[in-house]
């Protein structure tokens, strides 16, 4: 677990971005959903910069309850400044969960995978990039896998 662990931190490091607008956005959603329609992902996917939701879309096969963890999944990314599955399988390596840990309700704070923290190189957390609708590793590659593949393209 502590491999994994580091591996997501580093994750973080490196999937960072030089800047973040508006046309980034569109870009990162319209890949994630293109990946969608192309392997049939009934998934949800949002975009922010601060409070500010940038892109959201919804595929057939997901619900209203997908909007939810949605938000719970931003809420967690952006109190904590990790990736909600590092958070979640960080829980878990302790045998714990976030109401013991931190004194958060889950009802309020999902330590799942899915959420990604926009990173701006030397500034730090300014937004999310979030998938829901699949089991949280595949929600969590498919976000990860998707930046990468964007900030390939702009380098």
């Amino acid at each position: 677990m502590e491999d994994l662990l580091q591996e997501l931190l580093q994750e973080e490091e490196d999937l960072q971005f030089e800047n973040f607008n508006e046309d980034t956005a569109w870009q990162i959603g319209q890949m994630l959903v293109e990946r969608a329609v192309a392997e049939n992902l009934p998934i949800t996917v949002d975009i922010t910069r601060g409070e500010q939701q940038l892109f959201h879309a919804a595929r057939p096969g997901a619900s209203a309850d997908n909007d939810q963890w949605v938000k719970r999944k931003v809420r967690l990314v952006n109190r904590f400044g990790h990736s909600s599955y590092y958070l979640g399988r960080l829980l878990a390596s302790k045998g714990r969960r976030i109401e013991e840990e931190f004194l958060l309700p889950e009802s309020e704070y999902a330590p799942h995978g899915g959420c990604f923290p926009v990173i701006l190189k030397g500034s730090g957390l300014i937004g999310t990039i979030t998938v829901s609708g699949l089991p949280q590793e595949e929600d969590h590659r498919l976000v990860a896998e998707t930046i990468r593949a964007h900030l390939t393209q702009v380098n």
